[in-house]
């Protein structure tokens, strides 16, 4: 394909949504404006299904289909990524020497990981109370374990972190937030409607209906997804070689 002719596809893919995104922008209220319709109708929703964090409550309530489109896309992302960084036929695997790791780095990694995998989880945990969520949290919680390459070596880190069962934990929470989504509609109201269950104490971790079921799916997918990212660029970078003369 020529220069050209990839400037006009992107001219003509481009031009409607850059009209779109002008007739939006002219219609944006003035600044400093008192009223915000939106938040006030957000925060008045999440206060009626007893979700303290207003953002898990617009993520995985209001906008739960949105949210579960941000997720397939990280789950595609993924899911390219494992295949082109697959070991290909000309090259093989070999075993990494240990690197030496400076004491004052081994001690602080070690020290560090515990700590920084408890906060991810309990970010993820406590989504539907304080700001945090899913999201944040699986990415927390995915890169406290990579401290172990860091303060040992890549072996250690191979043995806590097994590509497999991320693979598969990754695939089960996806299909765990779809299946949520399903139980509404087989209970008789829709899609990733918040309807199954009572929506709780407010502030407490069992309060918000769905929303702390959706927020842990998520956080499971993300953490697993990053994991097997980061273990897909790492092995190509450790462990996988060209063969010699290939």
């Amino acid at each position: 394909m020529s220069r050209r002719l990839r400037l006009w596809l992107l001219g003509i893919g481009g031009a409607p949504l850059a009209a779109l995104l002008v007739a939006a922008c002219l219609d944006v209220p003035a600044f400093g404006r008192r009223s915000h319709p939106y938040g006030e109708r957000a925060v008045r929703a999440s206060l009626a299904r007893h979700t303290a964090n207003v953002v898990s409550s617009v993520n995985f309530d209001q906008r739960a289909y949105d949210t579960l489109g941000e997720m397939s896309i990280l789950f595609a992302a993924v899911l390219g990524c494992v295949v082109l960084l697959r070991q290909a036929g000309d090259e093989h695997r070999a075993d990494p020497r240990p690197a030496e790791v400076a004491p004052p780095v081994r001690r602080y990694a070690l020290l560090v990981l515990p700590v920084a995998l408890v906060t991810g989880l309990y970010v993820i945990a406590h989504g539907q109370l304080s700001p945090g969520g899913g999201f944040q949290g699986g990415v927390v919680a995915a890169t406290a374990l990579h401290l172990l390459y860091l303060g040992a070596d890549y072996r250690a880190l191979e043995r806590v972190r097994p590509t497999g069962v991320f693979e598969v934990t990754d695939s089960l929470a996806a299909c765990s937030y779809l299946v949520l989504g399903l139980a509404g509609v087989l209970a008789g109201t829709a899609f990733l409607a918040n309807t199954l269950l009572p929506y709780g104490t407010f502030n407490t971790l069992s309060s918000g209906g769905l929303v702390p079921l959706l927020n842990a799916a998520v956080g499971m997918e993300v953490a697993s997804a990053v994991v097997v990212l980061l273990a897909g660029f790492l092995d190509q970078a450790v462990e996988i070689e060209r063969e010699k003369g290939s």
